[in-house]
């Protein structure tokens, strides 16, 4: 019998790029392809990159550098370029980048099995030249729907007529293409924790992004296979699920509901072994009280709003593309904590914006002063090529940028810290993440992974991951938090997870 091919995916980015490494997972496992965790260790290498900003573009970057320097000192034939900087810059990152094998852009990720053979055989895929994705879909969302089948959409699947049967001889653990549009799915990981898209894309047209050029334009996932997602990822043990997309906020609007969420969360809450339900990417100029009371009163949906409100000064939103004002957003913050006062809020902003002035600056401070945000990001301004922002004539110097980016995240993380602080003697759900030698780690309600903060148990003997655990928030380090597991507490929970 001929050695299996081997592969490893290295990811980048965000969460929604996860979910992508995981969809490739899926397909390539189920077309005999052996998974392996280390590079080093695997036939092809695959960097799923990063093309937001320059930074993350550097990293990815890195990553398929570092891949490449394996070829010749072990098993490593191949490394290939995917994701959002591979959709984004085709031939031109091939180019520039010979180091890669090849360079393949999403509408190749129905075939990457086949892709990589090519690669793997020495042969040559020619990279793709990039185009505007918001130009495949209608410009109406009603109609988007319908003609969605002959475009390649990350985490939607291929499209099918009618939803098949699951084949009989899937690899265990690999999830079925169960509906119209529905995707295979490999878990790269155990954690308790798996994000789940809601759609892809986005409409709106922030004059300092260029994600919708390389994503495309909005378009939902149906709900049926959402919740068939959600229904298999509790099946191999995660208890918490991320709503993720560019703009949660949006969904449902090409599915003829704008209130879509409201309903479908619930449904989400009720799947048996979920315990957790968290919405990450909400837009504040969007945000519905229907919404905002489903998120603070469904059981097992988190009170969690991480809202992208980018700045608070009314000239800079509008040069952003974008509404609000500070008044504006911290009615918004209270209403949200009226109905549920421990509720958790995220946001980013970006300082030193074109035509940003220091009454501005102060502007946003106090914002965030009013805001008792939970976690902050602070992004200093830089051009990125093909935005509307990177025209602008009125950039600030780039030493005024970085002392601005240094002021506001110094307040940043005192204010963050206050926040923390707030919290003592609390009392909070801790989803259990890590146990080692260093201590028993997980997240409580308001707190996303990776982005918001942990929760240090000051006790845990016999707990395991994924378990629940009810805590007395008793002191903090920084933004993160310091809890005490309440009496009966790690007992109930190990017997729970029973």
């Amino acid at each position: 019998m001929p050695e299996r091919r081997t592969v490893a995916l290295v990811t980048l980015g965000c969460a929604r790029n996860e979910v992508d490494s995981e969809e490739l997972a899926g397909r390539l496992e189920a077309d005999g392809w052996d998974l392996v965790e280390d590079a080093a260790d695997a036939d092809v290498a695959v960097v799923n990159t990063c093309g937001f900003v320059e930074a993350a573009k550097k990293d990815s970057v890195d990553a398929l550098l570092e891949a490449n320097d394996l070829k010749g000192h072990g098993r490593t034939q191949a490394v290939v370029a995917v994701g959002c900087m591979a959709e984004r810059y085709g031939k031109d990152l091939a180019e520039a980048l010979p180091e890669a094998d090849g360079v393949l852009g999403f509408d190749d990720y129905t075939d990457i099995s086949d892709r990589l053979q090519t690669i793997l055989n020495g042969g040559i895929h020619a990279s793709h030249t990039p185009r505007d994705r918001r130009k495949l879909l209608p410009i109406s969302p009603a109609e988007r729907q319908g003609s969605a089948a002959s475009v390649s959409l990350p985490g939607h699947g291929p499209a099918v007529e009618e939803p098949q049967a699951a084949p009989a001889d899937l690899p265990e653990g690999l999830a079925p293409a169960s509906g119209p549009r529905a995707p295979l799915r490999r878990r790269l990981d155990g954690s308790p924790v798996a994000s789940v898209k809601l759609a892809s894309g986005c409409d709106r047209r922030c004059s300092f992004c260029a994600i919708p050029s390389f994503r495309g334009s909005f378009i939902s996932r149906r709900p049926s296979d959402v919740l068939n997602e959600t229904r298999w990822l509790a099946e191999q043990g995660v208890k918490e699920i991320m709503l993720v997309s560019e703009n949660n906020t949006s969904y449902g609007k090409d599915l003829g509901d704008i209130r879509l969420l409201e309903s479908l969360l619930p449904e989400l809450a009720e799947v048996d072994g979920v315990e957790r339900v968290r919405v990450s990417y909400l837009q504040p100029a969007e945000m519905r009280p229907g919404l905002i009371d489903v998120l603070t009163s469904t059981p097992k949906v988190m009170p969690y709003f991480d809202l992208s409100f980018q700045h608070s000064a009314p000239g800079v939103l509008r040069a952003m593309r974008r509404f609000g004002d500070t008044d504006r957003f911290l009615e918004l913050l209270d209403t949200i904590r009226s109905k549920a006062p421990q509720a958790g809020v995220r946001s980013n902003f970006i300082v030193g914006f074109p035509g940003e002035t220091e009454a501005d600056l102060a502007e946003l401070e106090r914002f965030l002063n009013g805001a008792r945000l939970d976690a902050i990001g602070v992004f200093g301004y830089s051009d990125e090529e093909g935005t509307e922002a990177a025209t602008y004539d009125n950039k600030l110097d780039e030493d005024v940028v970085a002392e601005r980016l240094a002021r506001v995240s110094r307040l940043a993380e005192e204010l963050v810290s206050q926040r923390a602080e707030e919290r003592v003697g609390e009392t909070v759900q801790v989803l259990v993440e890590s146990v080692d030698d260093e201590g028993v780690y997980g997240r409580g309600e308001h707190q996303a992974p990776e982005t918001d903060g942990q929760v240090l148990l000051t006790s845990g003997a016999g707990l395991r991951v994924g378990r629940m655990v009810e805590a007395k928030v008793v002191g903090t380090e920084g933004v993160d938090l310091v809890a005490e597991p309440l009496e009966g507490s790690l007992g109930c929970s190990e017997e729970a997870g029973r």
